[in-house]
């Protein structure tokens, strides 16, 4: 596993369109949320960064609908190789974390590489209009690697904090802050010779 932060994207941003299937085979589409704030979660099943704050984004994502803000989760990993991402166990992670919100297929990678996502979890927060107000980490905190593949999250658990405060900001019309630091997680898991020119610079 690469330890990747975000690539940061520009600030203003509009958001990529995507038209993706979520774990019912529904086509879910950005412009379903327009008018609306909304969070794209780039994700997936195994990274031990996502597991780490999975069920503290269940938790936000519920509180911030009531708000007004929309989320949608994004898997784009290589299933050939990352079976442990395919469809089906989406389905049953969707199932058992009781997640709130649609999280969709990105068998192309195209929708992640319009992002320019890098890890998972990778996090974009679009105003109403859907320009890009914030990109980066959910909060401070990360798991502590005890071994090769073994990570414990007790000694940290995640609050949101940085996606909160940004989150708060875009709903009441201010802009978010301005610091604004890198998801740290897993590298998106890329078919091969499929890998993004954007980490070549």
């Amino acid at each position: 596993m690469s330890l990747t932060p975000s690539t940061m994207l520009a600030l203003g941003t509009p958001a990529p369109d995507f038209s993706l299937p979520d774990t019912g085979l529904n086509i879910v589409n950005r412009t379903d949320y327009r008018g609306k704030p909304l969070l794209v979660a780039f994700m997936c099943n195994h990274c031990p960064y996502v597991k780490h704050l999975a069920d503290a984004l269940v938790a936000f994502s519920r509180e911030y609908e009531q708000k007004g803000l929309a989320t949608v989760a994004i898997n784009a990993n290589d299933i050939e190789r990352y079976p442990d991402d395919a469809p089906k166990k989406m389905a049953e992670e969707v199932d058992r974390r009781g997640y709130a919100f649609a999280y969709l297929f990105d068998e192309t990678q195209d929708v992640a590489k319009a992002y320019t996502a890098a890890c998972t979890p990778d996090f974009f927060l679009f105003d109403a209009e859907h320009k890009l107000a914030y990109r980066g980490q959910f909060d401070d905190t990360r798991p502590a690697r005890i071994a090769s593949g073994v990570y414990d999250s007790s000694a940290a658990r995640p609050t949101g904090a940085a996606l909160r405060a940004a989150a708060d900001a875009v709903l009441s019309g201010r802009p978010a802050p301005a610091d604004q630091k890198p998801s740290m997680g897993c590298n998106i898991k890329w078919k091969p010779g499929n890998e993004p020119t954007y980490f070549e610079n």
